[in-house]
């Protein structure tokens, strides 16, 4: 794998979700020279986790990652993976999160783009640099053009643009990344249900037995919303995703070129291919037409 194109030799922090993604960037700062430390978040993170320095944290233990930081001199940070809300009430404080309590009161406000804008302004407070993944491990940035073997139709462009359009307008509502648009007509858009969980309602709507909509058609509609925070809410797709369109009896997968990841990007496009899905990279502009 390609290391990011950096000079940067100073420790790394990770905060580390769930999926593939926290070990593809740290693997990419090793492959650069740059030490990390993992904070591994609890009920989200895998355990390959543990094959790097880490440290298992909850939401309410800042203390112990800015004591973490403090005593490696780490000064930039990097938030990936996935990760769901908590239940406030469960979460346990450390004394640095015991002190910060109005700031992780304020995360419960709105939706997730004035949480996550709300989380780099509290950590670049303390001193530390929110780098975005794609800084780190650049390859993970999906590219432009037809990716995989297989191409979209001239119906399935319509269908992409139809998309882009969808996810612009409702973007400025904080409302989704992603819809699913079959024939000009929009199946589903993302809500706080998240990606797959979109893409499983189409696939139970596209097998109630329409005509229209059970045969193979459809596209998955993928960019960052405007105004998102890119450096730690990049837009992700996986083999898992490709999955899920396969289930869907979707067309093909289209993708902003310039903002959104791709975790294990061989295996994905492998997937893609044997599944008869096109991947496509576009303009993530509003009326683009690809």
């Amino acid at each position: 794998m390609a290391g990011a194109k950096t000079k940067n030799k100073q420790p790394l922090g990770i905060i580390a979700g769930g999926g593939a993604m926290p070990e593809t960037v740290a693997r990419a700062a090793l492959a650069a020279g740059r030490p990390i430390h993992i904070f591994a978040i609890g009920g989200a993170a895998g355990p390959e986790i543990e094959r790097f320095p880490h440290s298992w944290i909850s939401f309410g233990t800042i203390g112990h990652v800015l004591k973490v930081t403090r005593k490696i001199n780490c000064r930039e940070v990097v938030i990936v993976g996935g990760v769901r809300r908590p239940k406030w009430w469960t979460v346990r404080l450390d004394w640095g999160g015991i002190v910060n309590i109005p700031a992780l009161l304020s995360w419960t406000v709105g939706g997730d783009n004035s949480i996550l804008s709300g989380i780099v302004g509290f950590i670049e407070s303390k001193g530390l640099k929110i780098v975005g993944a794609h800084e780190i491990a650049p390859e993970l940035i999906a590219g432009k053009g037809v990716l995989g073997k297989h191409r979209p139709s001239k119906e399935d462009r319509l269908d992409i643009a139809t998309g882009l359009d969808v996810i612009a307008a409702l973007g400025a509502l904080d409302v989704g990344q992603a819809t699913v648009v079959a024939r000009g007509h929009v199946l589903a858009v993302e809500a706080a249900e998240g990606t797959d969980r979109m893409i499983e309602r189409c696939r139970d709507l596209k097998q109630s037995g329409r005509p229209r909509l059970s045969r193979r058609s459809g596209v998955l509609v993928k960019c960052a919303k405007p105004g998102q925070e890119r450096r730690i809410d990049l837009p992700t797709v996986g083999t898992e995703t490709v999955r899920l369109a396969s289930q869907a009896n979707l067309s093909g997968i289209a993708i902003a070129g310039d903002d959104v990841l791709i975790a294990d990007r061989e295996d994905f496009l492998a997937a893609a291919d044997a599944a008869g899905l096109f991947i496509i990279g576009v303009d993530g502009a509003a009326g683009d037409r690809p």
